[in-house]
């Protein structure tokens, strides 16, 4: 079927977005989305609520997450979309992720307070709509909310960002374990925002290679976290390596995202729309 408008990427109450899964659907509806998947960060929780609310706004919905993964010793996210949410190998392994998290913010708490930023952990958990999924968003709200930085990407670029005073290392899925959750749930596995690590290039060739050969389908290719340029840099690697094209704005909130639901441009041509495939 041909859309619209299609948005496979979003985040809300569940994880470190601040709306509902309900205000989501609206709001992605009324801008004229027809085509919508939230993705929560390793919670699956509002999965329910949103294709409801999808169904009564009058969209499609496809079900969705965004897997925390570890690949060569940094932070990758790997989006499942159409997946089975009642899946129960998915769920133990993303109720292991969950719990490792409450001890990764108390730590990220303590180095914050040693750099003079005090309460911190404090105040990141009376900001989460889920106290279990407290993530690096949440701290990066707080410090900006004392006045400590302007901005949430001044947060990351000086505490919080891999490498940074305040950055703790969760233990995230690996990538075979992230990809196997999604495919034997029946879903399609898909990279996200490629453009946002900081991986050579032998590493990314690697990580294609690895995630095709385990099964992965899929590659974000026009995200709100890509620059234009970075629009057709990731369509000529999804060309390449044969991977399904999927977009999404990344929304997390009117005041902090860098792109709002629906607004993203169309696919470049040439690609094969992950839509088509679900």
């Amino acid at each position: 079927m041909k859309y619209s408008s299609v948005d496979l990427h979003c985040h809300s109450t569940f994880s470190d977005g601040t709306l509902t899964p309900e205000a989501l659907a609206e709001r992605a509806y009324h801008n004229g989305v027809r085509l919508w998947s939230l993705t929560d960060h390793d919670e699956i929780g509002g999965q329910e609520r949103a294709a409801q609310a999808a169904r009564k706004v009058g969209m499609d919905y496809v079900t969705g997450i965004e897997v925390s993964v570890t690949w060569a010793d940094r932070t990758l996210h790997i989006v499942g979309l159409g997946y089975d949410p009642k899946n129960q190998a998915m769920a133990e392994g993303l109720n292991r992720i969950r719990e490792d998290r409450g001890n990764r913010a108390r730590l990220m708490g303590d180095k914050l307070a040693h750099l003079g930023i005090h309460g911190a952990y404090e105040g990141a958990l009376a900001l989460a709509g889920n106290p279990d999924l407290l993530s690096r968003t949440h701290f990066a709200r707080y410090v900006v909310e004392q006045g400590h930085c302007h901005h949430m990407q001044e947060v990351f670029d000086k505490y919080l960002a891999d490498g940074k005073p305040a950055y703790v290392a969760g233990a995230w899925a690996s990538l075979p374990e992230a990809v196997e959750w999604i495919t034997e749930a029946g879903g399609t596995a898909v990279i996200a925002h490629p453009g946002r690590y900081k991986y050579s290039s032998n590493e990314f060739s690697n990580l294609f290679k690895s995630f095709k050969l385990l099964g992965g389908k899929g590659l974000e290719v026009v995200t709100g976290s890509h620059s234009p340029d970075q629009y057709l840099q990731y369509a000529n690697v999804a060309k390449h390596y044969d991977f399904l094209a999927s977009c999404g704005s990344d929304f997390h909130s009117p005041e902090e995202s860098r792109m709002d639901l629906g607004r993203l441009p169309e696919l470049p041509s040439g690609l094969k729309p992950i839509w088509e495939h679900l």
